[in-house]
C-alpha cells in the first residue's frame, strides 16, 4: 500500500467524523436554545399579556415597542365599593375576593382579544386593535365588558352573603393614541398614551353600580349592537368639555350570541 494515500484517506476518515460531531453538537445545542426560548415565551405569558408576550419574542416587536400611533379603543373597569371593603375586610378576605375577580376578568379579556395594560388593585385597563390589529375593535370591548359585568354578578352574589357589598364600573372610548415600550432600564412596560386612555378612565371613575358607559365616538362604532341609554354630558374631571355618553343596558341578540 501506498502510505502517503492511506494517511490521506484516514485524515480524511478523522475530519469527516469531526465535522460530525460537531454537527451533532450544533443540533444539541440548538433544540436546547429553542426548548430555553419556550420555556422564555411561556414564563413571558405569566406575567404579560400574550399579545405583548408574543411581540416581545418576535422579529418586528423592537419597531413596535420604539413607538407607533394607531387608533385603539379603551376599557377601564374597577369596583364601587373598594375602598370601603378594604378598609374593614381581613388581608386574608382581601386577598381572596381580589383573586377571584381577576381570575374571572383575566379570562373575560382573552376571551374577547384584548390587551391588558396593567392592573393595580381593584383597578384594570385594557386595550384593543394593538398589538395585534382588530378591524372591529369596539365591538369585542364592548362584548367583553357585558361579559365581565354577567360574570360579575355571580361573585357578588357570594360576596353579599358574605357581608361585602361590591359592584362593578366599566369606561369605554376609542381614538387615537401613541403606543410603545414606557418605564426605564430593566423595568418596561407596554402602554398607551392619549387623550383616549384619560377619557375612558374618568368615564370608568363616573359609572355607577353595573354601568358600562360608553363616550360618543365609541357608540356610533357600535350602535347596531346594543340596547343603551343615555346619561347626559358629564362633567369628568380633567376634560375641560363636558362629554355626552351613554350607558349599555344590553347586546343585541346576535351581539351576545357572539359574546358567549
Amino acid at each position: 500500500f501506498d502510505p502517503a494515500v492511506l494517511r490521506a484517506r484516514v485524515n480524511a476518515s478523522l475530519s469527516a467524523k469531526r465535522l460530525h460531531d460537531l454537527e451533532l453538537e450544533y443540533v444539541g445545542r440548538l433544540a436546547a436554545l429553542n426548548e430555553t426560548i419556550e420555556r422564555q415565551k411561556q414564563e413571558l405569558t405569566r406575567f404579560l399579556s400574550p399579545q405583548v408576550a408574543a411581540l416581545i419574542s418576535s422579529a418586528e416587536g423592537e419597531q413596535l415597542l420604539a413607538g407607533h400611533r394607531r387608533q385603539i379603543t379603551v376599557a377601564f373597569a374597577d369596583l364601587r365599593g373598594f375602598t370601603a371593603f378594604a378598609q374593614q375586610a381581613e388581608p386574608e378576605e382581601l386577598l381572596g375576593v381580589l383573586s377571584e375577580y381577576h381570575a374571572m376578568m383575566g379570562r373575560a379579556i382573552v376571551e374577547h382579544g384584548g390587551t391588558l395594560e396593567h392592573f393595580a388593585g381593584d383597578g384594570m385597563m385594557v386595550f384593543f386593535n394593538d398589538p395585534v390589529p382588530q378591524p372591529d375593535h369596539v365591538g369585542p370591548a364592548v362584548r367583553m365588558a357585558v361579559t365581565m359585568r354577567e360574570r360579575f354578578e355571580g361573585l357578588a352574589s357570594g360576596w353579599r352573603k358574605r357581608g361585602f357589598e361590591l359592584h362593578l364600573g366599566v369606561g369605554i372610548a376609542s381614538a387615537y393614541a401613541t403606543l410603545g415600550r414606557i418605564g426605564f432600564e430593566g423595568r418596561y412596560d407596554y402602554g398607551a398614551i392619549g387623550g383616549v386612555v384619560i377619557l375612558a378612565s374618568r368615564l370608568s371613575s363616573e359609572a355607577r353600580a353595573g354601568q358600562i358607559l360608553l363616550a360618543q365616538r365609541a357608540h356610533a362604532a357600535v350602535e347596531e349592537l346594543v340596547d343603551a341609554e343615555p346619561v347626559g354630558e358629564l362633567e369628568l374631571k380633567g376634560i375641560s368639555r363636558q362629554v355626552p355618553a351613554v350607558n349599555v343596558v344590553a347586546l343585541h341578540a346576535t351581539a351576545a350570541a357572539a359574546a358567549g
